[in-house]
């Protein structure tokens, strides 16, 4: 082997690269990763149950909702197109009678943008006392201009 000494007077620059440090520093990270990979390849073995296409056919479709729109003025109608108010108290009990009817009664709120969350808020409160819990908000989508 080849030593030299400090001060050969030799001013060029070192042209060897020293690849210990590489070395250490990737059985470092094979040592890491063959630690790890049992960890992340470990499953859970499952038994997933299967369902049948007679139990998708027999299975009942959902019903159409009852729509209760409530005005910006915080008037309450009853579907889509009509045209009657009706009071807080005739809500309550057209969700009862509704709900005796049909006792798996979903009720969609159609509220207007600008209605005072307490319009909704009572009616939210009149379902709860017809014992009605599947109810949902109806929204509009924007269409997005191209």
């Amino acid at each position: 082997m080849a030593f030299g000494s400090m001060n050969s007077g030799d001013d060029a620059p070192m042209s060897e690269i020293n690849v210990t440090p590489l070395v250490d520093v990737m059985l470092v990270l094979l040592i890491v990763f063959m630690i790890t990979m049992p960890v992340l390849t470990h499953s859970i073995p499952l038994e997933l149950p299967t369902a049948s296409e007679q139990a998708a056919k027999k299975e009942k479709q959902p019903t159409d909702p009852l729509r209760l729109t409530i005005g910006a003025d915080g008037s309450y109608y009853f579907g889509a197109e009509s045209a009657s108010k009706v009071s807080i108290e005739g809500v309550a009990e057209k969700l009862k009678t509704a709900k005796a009817e049909k006792e798996d009664l979903i009720v969609a709120i159609a509220a207007d943008k600008s209605v005072e969350y307490d319009y909704v808020n009572k009616a939210l409160e009149a379902a709860r006392e017809a014992g009605i819990s599947k109810i949902g908000f109806v929204t509009e989508t924007k269409s997005v201009a191209k």
